[in-house]
Protein backbone atom coordinates (compact mmCIF):
# COMPACT_ATOMS: atom_id res chain seq x y z
CA UNK A 1 0.00 0.00 0.00
CA UNK A 2 0.79 3.83 -0.56
CA UNK A 3 2.06 5.87 2.18
CA UNK A 4 -0.34 8.81 1.89
CA UNK A 5 0.76 11.74 0.50
CA UNK A 6 3.05 14.39 2.49
CA UNK A 7 2.26 17.20 0.13
CA UNK A 8 -0.51 19.23 2.15
CA UNK A 9 1.40 18.76 5.32
CA UNK A 10 4.06 21.08 3.23
CA UNK A 11 1.29 23.66 1.46
CA UNK A 12 0.03 23.95 5.17
CA UNK A 13 3.68 24.66 6.28
CA UNK A 14 4.72 27.83 3.88
CA UNK A 15 1.77 29.44 4.15
CA UNK A 16 2.06 29.44 7.60
CA UNK A 17 5.59 30.52 6.94
CA UNK A 18 4.60 33.31 4.54
CA UNK A 19 1.06 34.49 6.45
CA UNK A 20 3.61 37.08 8.45
CA UNK A 21 5.23 37.99 5.23
CA UNK A 22 1.84 38.36 3.64
CA UNK A 23 0.09 40.07 6.55
CA UNK A 24 2.54 42.70 6.64
CA UNK A 25 2.20 43.70 2.70
CA UNK A 26 -2.07 43.83 3.61
CA UNK A 27 -0.64 46.51 6.54
CA UNK A 28 1.22 48.23 4.11
CA UNK A 29 -1.32 48.16 1.40
CA UNK A 30 -3.74 49.79 4.07
CA UNK A 31 -1.69 52.55 5.00
CA UNK A 32 -0.87 53.46 1.73
CA UNK A 33 -3.96 53.91 0.87
CA UNK A 34 -4.95 55.68 4.24
CA UNK A 35 -2.28 58.13 3.01
CA UNK A 36 -3.80 57.86 -0.73
CA UNK A 37 -7.04 59.43 0.80
CA UNK A 38 -5.30 61.80 3.30
CA UNK A 39 -3.41 63.37 0.34
CA UNK A 40 -6.59 63.74 -1.82
CA UNK A 41 -8.55 66.21 0.45
CA UNK A 42 -8.67 69.37 -0.06
CA UNK A 43 -8.31 70.86 3.60
CA UNK A 44 -8.66 74.86 1.84
CA UNK A 45 -12.87 73.83 1.50
CA UNK A 46 -15.50 75.34 3.59
CA UNK A 47 -18.02 72.67 4.05
CA UNK A 48 -21.20 73.88 5.49
CA UNK A 49 -24.55 72.11 6.48
CA UNK A 50 -27.42 74.05 5.66
CA UNK A 51 -28.09 77.54 4.98
CA UNK A 52 -28.43 80.63 8.12
CA UNK A 53 -31.67 81.77 6.54
CA UNK A 54 -32.95 78.54 7.38
CA UNK A 55 -31.81 78.04 10.67
CA UNK A 56 -33.19 82.03 11.47
CA UNK A 57 -36.64 80.75 9.77
CA UNK A 58 -37.16 77.44 12.65
CA UNK A 59 -35.38 74.62 10.65
CA UNK A 60 -33.49 72.69 13.37
CA UNK A 61 -34.19 69.66 11.95
CA UNK A 62 -30.78 67.38 12.06
CA UNK A 63 -29.26 67.59 8.85
CA UNK A 64 -25.74 66.05 9.05
CA UNK A 65 -24.30 63.82 11.94
CA UNK A 66 -21.22 65.41 13.52
CA UNK A 67 -19.63 61.39 12.67
CA UNK A 68 -20.11 63.13 8.83
CA UNK A 69 -18.95 66.79 9.53
CA UNK A 70 -15.65 65.23 11.46
CA UNK A 71 -14.96 63.67 7.98
CA UNK A 72 -15.17 67.38 6.41
CA UNK A 73 -13.06 68.94 9.13
CA UNK A 74 -11.33 69.38 12.34
CA UNK A 75 -12.44 73.02 13.25
CA UNK A 76 -15.46 74.80 13.15
CA UNK A 77 -18.67 76.27 14.95
CA UNK A 78 -22.27 75.42 14.53
CA UNK A 79 -25.52 73.66 16.87
CA UNK A 80 -27.49 70.87 17.30
CA UNK A 81 -30.88 69.63 16.62
CA UNK A 82 -33.62 71.37 18.54
CA UNK A 83 -30.98 73.81 18.48
CA UNK A 84 -29.48 72.79 22.15
CA UNK A 85 -26.35 74.94 22.92
CA UNK A 86 -23.68 75.82 20.74
CA UNK A 87 -21.38 74.01 18.73
CA UNK A 88 -17.11 74.62 18.83
CA UNK A 89 -14.83 72.32 17.23
CA UNK A 90 -10.99 72.87 17.47
CA UNK A 91 -7.97 70.54 16.92
CA UNK A 92 -10.58 67.84 15.48
CA UNK A 93 -12.51 68.06 19.03
CA UNK A 94 -16.00 69.11 19.15
CA UNK A 95 -18.37 70.48 21.86
CA UNK A 96 -21.20 71.01 22.71
CA UNK A 97 -21.37 74.45 25.15
CA UNK A 98 -25.17 74.25 26.47
CA UNK A 99 -27.14 76.30 28.51
CA UNK A 100 -25.35 75.67 31.58
CA UNK A 101 -22.21 76.93 30.85
CA UNK A 102 -20.40 73.67 30.41
CA UNK A 103 -18.49 72.18 27.09
CA UNK A 104 -19.32 68.34 26.26
CA UNK A 105 -18.30 66.24 24.15
CA UNK A 106 -20.18 65.55 21.07
CA UNK A 107 -21.16 61.98 20.43
CA UNK A 108 -20.88 60.77 16.42
CA UNK A 109 -24.50 60.37 16.43
CA UNK A 110 -25.38 63.63 17.22
CA UNK A 111 -27.13 65.94 14.86
CA UNK A 112 -26.79 69.32 13.10
CA UNK A 113 -29.19 71.26 11.90
CA UNK A 114 -26.44 73.91 10.65
CA UNK A 115 -22.68 73.76 10.98
CA UNK A 116 -19.77 75.24 9.14
CA UNK A 117 -15.73 72.89 9.42
CA UNK A 118 -12.62 73.09 7.43
CA UNK A 119 -9.48 71.55 7.79
CA UNK A 120 -7.72 74.85 9.67
CA UNK A 121 -4.22 75.25 8.35
CA UNK A 122 -2.79 78.80 9.69
CA UNK A 123 -1.84 80.54 6.30
CA UNK A 124 -1.07 84.09 8.17
CA UNK A 125 -0.88 85.00 12.25
CA UNK A 126 -0.55 88.29 13.73
CA UNK A 127 -0.36 89.38 17.09
CA UNK A 128 -2.60 92.46 17.76
CA UNK A 129 -2.29 95.20 20.59
CA UNK A 130 -3.98 94.11 23.88
CA UNK A 131 -7.21 95.34 25.05
CA UNK A 132 -9.09 95.41 21.84
CA UNK A 133 -13.05 95.24 22.52
CA UNK A 134 -15.47 93.07 19.51
CA UNK A 135 -15.24 95.64 17.17
CA UNK A 136 -11.58 96.53 17.33
CA UNK A 137 -10.73 92.80 16.89
CA UNK A 138 -12.67 92.65 13.51
CA UNK A 139 -11.29 96.01 12.37
CA UNK A 140 -7.69 94.78 13.10
CA UNK A 141 -8.42 91.35 11.02
CA UNK A 142 -10.00 93.39 8.70
CA UNK A 143 -6.55 94.61 8.06
CA UNK A 144 -5.12 91.66 7.55
CA UNK A 145 -7.27 89.75 4.56
CA UNK A 146 -6.01 89.95 1.35
CA UNK A 147 -9.18 89.78 -0.51
CA UNK A 148 -13.14 90.12 0.19
CA UNK A 149 -13.97 87.79 -2.01
CA UNK A 150 -13.45 84.33 -0.17
CA UNK A 151 -13.85 82.87 2.79
CA UNK A 152 -11.60 83.17 5.90
CA UNK A 153 -11.20 80.34 8.83
CA UNK A 154 -10.15 82.65 11.75
CA UNK A 155 -8.47 81.38 15.28
CA UNK A 156 -7.32 83.63 17.72
CA UNK A 157 -5.32 82.27 20.68
CA UNK A 158 -4.48 83.00 23.80
CA UNK A 159 -5.14 85.44 26.94
CA UNK A 160 -8.79 87.40 27.30
CA UNK A 161 -9.39 90.14 29.65
CA UNK A 162 -13.04 89.56 29.57
CA UNK A 163 -15.08 87.68 27.26
CA UNK A 164 -19.08 87.53 27.11
CA UNK A 165 -20.61 84.33 25.28
CA UNK A 166 -24.41 82.83 25.29
CA UNK A 167 -25.74 79.89 24.27
CA UNK A 168 -29.71 78.78 23.12
CA UNK A 169 -32.09 76.56 25.43
CA UNK A 170 -33.51 72.90 23.45
CA UNK A 171 -36.69 74.10 21.61
CA UNK A 172 -39.65 71.88 21.03
CA UNK A 173 -41.67 71.80 17.73
CA UNK A 174 -43.30 73.60 16.04
CA UNK A 175 -39.99 75.76 16.46
CA UNK A 176 -39.84 79.30 16.71
CA UNK A 177 -37.95 81.66 14.61
CA UNK A 178 -34.20 82.05 15.84
CA UNK A 179 -35.01 85.83 16.87
CA UNK A 180 -37.29 84.44 19.73
CA UNK A 181 -34.97 81.33 20.37
CA UNK A 182 -32.07 84.66 21.35
CA UNK A 183 -34.10 86.18 23.36
CA UNK A 184 -34.69 83.34 26.34
CA UNK A 185 -30.17 82.73 25.68
CA UNK A 186 -27.93 82.12 28.76
CA UNK A 187 -25.30 84.74 29.24
CA UNK A 188 -21.85 83.71 30.63
CA UNK A 189 -18.88 86.47 31.15
CA UNK A 190 -15.22 85.03 31.70
CA UNK A 191 -12.73 87.23 32.93
CA UNK A 192 -8.73 86.67 32.68
CA UNK A 193 -9.40 83.57 31.02
CA UNK A 194 -7.64 81.70 28.12
CA UNK A 195 -9.22 80.03 25.22
CA UNK A 196 -9.53 79.89 21.86
CA UNK A 197 -12.46 81.93 19.37
CA UNK A 198 -13.25 80.15 16.47
CA UNK A 199 -14.81 80.91 13.99
CA UNK A 200 -15.45 82.49 10.10
CA UNK A 201 -15.49 85.55 7.80
CA UNK A 202 -17.59 85.25 4.98
CA UNK A 203 -17.92 87.64 1.52
CA UNK A 204 -20.58 89.89 1.43
CA UNK A 205 -22.56 87.96 -1.63
CA UNK A 206 -23.09 84.87 0.38
CA UNK A 207 -25.71 86.90 2.86
CA UNK A 208 -29.13 84.68 3.34
CA UNK A 209 -26.67 81.05 2.59
CA UNK A 210 -24.74 82.33 5.61
CA UNK A 211 -23.80 85.63 7.09
CA UNK A 212 -21.55 88.60 5.66
CA UNK A 213 -18.76 89.37 8.16
CA UNK A 214 -17.49 87.52 11.01
CA UNK A 215 -18.69 84.47 13.30
CA UNK A 216 -17.05 83.08 16.23
CA UNK A 217 -17.26 81.27 19.09
CA UNK A 218 -15.00 80.69 22.24
CA UNK A 219 -13.36 78.00 24.61
CA UNK A 220 -11.64 78.22 27.24
CA UNK A 221 -8.08 76.59 27.39
CA UNK A 222 -9.36 73.47 29.81
CA UNK A 223 -12.48 73.08 27.37
CA UNK A 224 -14.42 73.35 29.89
CA UNK A 225 -17.04 76.20 28.88
CA UNK A 226 -17.10 78.99 26.11
CA UNK A 227 -20.00 79.64 24.34
CA UNK A 228 -21.37 82.60 21.13
CA UNK A 229 -19.45 85.46 21.08
CA UNK A 230 -20.89 88.75 21.82
CA UNK A 231 -18.07 90.99 23.64
CA UNK A 232 -14.89 90.41 24.14
CA UNK A 233 -11.49 92.59 25.45
CA UNK A 234 -8.67 90.91 24.13
CA UNK A 235 -4.96 90.32 26.02
CA UNK A 236 -2.00 88.76 24.62
CA UNK A 237 -3.76 86.57 21.56
CA UNK A 238 -2.25 85.54 17.93
CA UNK A 239 -4.69 85.95 15.52
CA UNK A 240 -4.69 82.65 12.76
CA UNK A 241 -6.33 83.16 9.31
CA UNK A 242 -6.81 80.32 7.39
CA UNK A 243 -7.51 81.69 3.57
CA UNK A 244 -10.30 79.04 2.42
CA UNK A 245 -11.16 79.59 -1.46
CA UNK A 246 -14.35 76.74 -1.87
CA UNK A 247 -17.57 76.41 -0.56
CA UNK A 248 -19.02 72.69 -0.58
CA UNK A 249 -22.63 73.11 0.86
CA UNK A 250 -25.24 70.23 1.58
CA UNK A 251 -28.99 70.51 1.74
CA UNK A 252 -31.26 69.25 4.42
CA UNK A 253 -33.77 66.67 2.46
CA UNK A 254 -36.07 66.85 5.50
CA UNK A 255 -39.90 68.33 4.48
CA UNK A 256 -39.41 70.87 7.30
CA UNK A 257 -36.30 72.43 4.81
CA UNK A 258 -38.33 71.24 1.89
CA UNK A 259 -41.54 73.24 3.09
CA UNK A 260 -39.52 76.09 4.31
CA UNK A 261 -40.09 79.73 3.07
CA UNK A 262 -36.63 81.27 2.53
CA UNK A 263 -37.00 83.63 -0.08
CA UNK A 264 -35.12 87.18 1.24
CA UNK A 265 -37.66 89.90 1.70
CA UNK A 266 -36.92 93.14 -0.72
Amino acid sequence: MRSPSRHPMKILLIAALLFPTLMALALVGCSDQEQQREAEIDRDVLFQASTLDALMVGVYDGAITYAELKDQGDFGIGTFEGLEGEMVAVDGRFYQVKTDGKAYTVSDEALAPFAMVTFFDADSEAQPEEGLDYDGLKAYIDGLLPSQNIFYAIKVEGEFEYVKARSVPAQEKPYPPLSDVIEDQTIFEFNDVRGTMVGFWCPSYIEGINAPGYHLHFITEDNSAGGHVLELRSGDVTVMLDDTDDLNMVLPDTEEFLQSDLKSED
